[in-house]
């Protein structure tokens, strides 16, 4: 099951991200600050912000950026209202996507994403247009380095995964039901793992499209990837870098 970029294309990405620093840091930040404003400011009793948090690092962003986007969910520092907006729709040879948006302005955002599915040969479509193809569940990456599959495995369905996969070398992906999503990540942390990437995410099972569409659908998720609002994109094609 699937339906998103596979680790190895984020994790390849981080090595030359210079230029989209700013986007990069824009989106943890609008992300932190709304993790903060639903379960409260203190990391330590909010597993969503202190996932929120750990992301940000990951990516280098600077402790200041990340205290202010905590400071913008207390209202010190002003800023704007963000509400989660999910867009659905299709690409070329008829792949489903979801769009996960957080935006402080939804007459801006709806007409970018209709303008990007347009321009790349897809189309937006209507609430649960796709989303009957897609289920929602917590996604977690592990840094598995040095740990033996079969013993990963028995410890995170004892911190409460529902499925457990090998990705890549390295790299564990676990499963969860949503509503085990934060024990299982705390879980994960107090038996020692290093969490490179934790969010509920929409999964799905691939579907393999004729090679005519492939370079319109890698320029559509890219355009989705690199506008501000966007914070993920979630597909069910299995395109050749999954494979």
């Amino acid at each position: 099951m699937s339906g998103h970029n596979k680790w190895s294309k984020i994790k390849n990405k981080k090595g030359s991200e210079d230029a989209k620093k700013g986007k990069i840091f824009t989106k943890h930040a609008r992300n932190i600050t709304v993790a903060a404003r639903e379960g409260g400011l203190d990391p330590e009793y909010n597993a969503s912000l202190k996932t929120a948090i750990e992301m940000a690092k990951a990516d280098n962003m600077p402790n200041d950026n990340i205290d202010r986007a905590i400071k913008k969910a207390s209202g010190e520092a002003g800023g704007d209202n963000f509400e989660r907006i999910i867009y659905e729709g299709y690409g070329p040879g008829g792949v489903a996507f979801i769009v996960d948006c957080l935006t402080d302005n939804k007459n801006r955002t709806a007409p970018d994403v209709r303008h990007i599915f347009d321009k790349f040969g897809g189309n937006l479509g209507t609430d649960g247009s796709v989303m009957f193809l897609f289920e929602k569940k917590g996604e977690i990456v592990v840094n598995g380095e040095g740990k033996d599959f079969d013993e990963f495995m028995m410890d995170a369905l004892e911190a409460g995964a529902s499925d457990v996969d090998d990705i890549e070398e390295g790299y564990f992906q676990v499963l969860t039901e949503v509503n085990d999503f934060n024990d299982t990540v705390e879980k994960l942390r107090e038996m020692g793992y290093k969490i490179e990437k934790a969010n509920v995410s929409y999964l799905a099972n691939d579907i393999e499209v004729d090679p005519s569409h492939h370079e319109k659908l890698f320029k559509l998720i890219d355009a989705l990837e690199d506008n501000d609002d966007i914070q993920e994109v979630y597909y069910n094609w299995a395109s050749p870098s999954e494979e």
